[in-house]
């Protein structure tokens, strides 16, 4: 799952506070919408360019994910990720 963040021909880079209120939104509505109405339903409003960016980065870094119709939803749970690398009976399937 070595995805890497694509770098060129972004002229701006999002501010932390703007990634921040998109993580949230998407947590707090995970599965309500999909990534266009999603950008406008946010409550802060940004370049289309800016939100891809952050889009970009929670998909890459394993934040979130889409469904075969292009729900968004939000999948990190990170101490769901401890308990379950912990089991030596469960590896990774490639």
């Amino acid at each position: 799952m070595e995805q890497t963040l694509r770098r060129n021909n972004i002229l701006h880079y999002p501010q932390l506070d703007t990634v921040l209120m998109v993580e949230e939104f998407i947590r707090e509505n995970s599965g309500e919408y999909k990534k266009r109405s999603l950008w406008e339903a946010l409550p802060k409003k940004m370049m289309y360019q800016t939100f891809c960016v952050i889009f970009e980065y929670l998909l890459c870094f394993g934040k979130i994910a889409q469904d075969k119709e292009g729900w968004v939803i939000w999948i990190w749970n990170p101490e769901l990720v401890r308990k379950y690398l912990s089991k030596l009976q469960l590896s990774w399937r490639k």
